[in-house]
């Protein structure tokens, strides 16, 4: 079943596509401001989003300029009659349509359909692009061009870094040891009292932390070893 995320601040409005997505066998999620958008694109994956550009918290503009850092899932934005700029402006930053309020459901609906149609075709393609792209906060990992950036900036890491980022980030919920850590990243049982992997996660953490001092993407897991948080 197709999903759809419906970012709308008028409740009535937002109430009603829903509702007549529900009709059509769509299923939708709703956000009322940008803020709340950002949440749900970041942490679940939409084949569709309908998005007001006049949002509390963060702009419609902002929130699609934010998405497509990431991502090239449909966006269909919603206008004030007559705004002609923004418009121009919302299919500039990367939305593929637009219709104008006040708006027919029944286009609406004709609209979100053909996108869902173009999109299952290149669903594919899509989705080897997800798996090649991986996210936590805002580091991206690039796994066919072994890549790594941060706020869309590249980051030097060694190749043990790198293959220590992937395993933690293809595991998002797994606790590894350092013997698991060793045994992945250098194919060898860990020697008693060595600290490689220990070095290596601190230069790691120094490169991808806000503060690594404090690291919210590596955690460590007291006794046991380390996991990636949950940001």
């Amino acid at each position: 079943m197709a999903r759809v995320l419906v970012v709308e601040d008028d409740v009535e409005i937002n109430q009603l596509i829903s509702i007549y997505l529900g009709k059509e066998g769509i299923m939708s999620e709703q956000a009322f401001d940008g803020r709340q958008a950002m949440v749900c694109i970041e942490s679940s994956s939409y084949d569709l989003v309908i998005l007001d550009l006049m949002l509390p918290m963060i702009d419609g503009f902002e929130v699609l300029r934010r998405l497509r850092e990431h991502s090239t899932i449909p966006v269909l934005i919603l206008t004030a009659k007559g705004e002609e700029t923004d418009k121009i402006i919302g299919l500039g930053c990367g939305a593929d349509d637009y219709v104008t309020k006040p708006f027919s459901v029944f286009e609406l609906m004709a609209r979100v359909k053909a996108h869902l149609r173009r999109n299952e075709y290149y669903k594919p393609s899509l989705e080897h692009e997800q798996m090649s792209l991986l996210y936590i906060g805002d580091i991206t990992l690039d796994r066919e061009q072994c890549l790594v950036t941060k706020k869309g900036h590249h980051l030097s890491l060694t190749a043990k870094e790198y293959q220590l980022l992937e395993l933690f980030m293809t595991h998002p919920r797994k606790v590894f040891t350092k013997e698991n850590l060793y045994l992945n990243i250098w194919n060898d049982q860990i020697v008693e009292g060595d600290n490689t992997v220990m070095v290596h996660i601190s230069r790691l953490r120094g490169k991808i932390e806000d503060v690594p001092e404090q690291p919210s993407i590596i955690k460590t897991v007291r006794g046991i070893g380390y996991k990636l948080g949950e940001l």
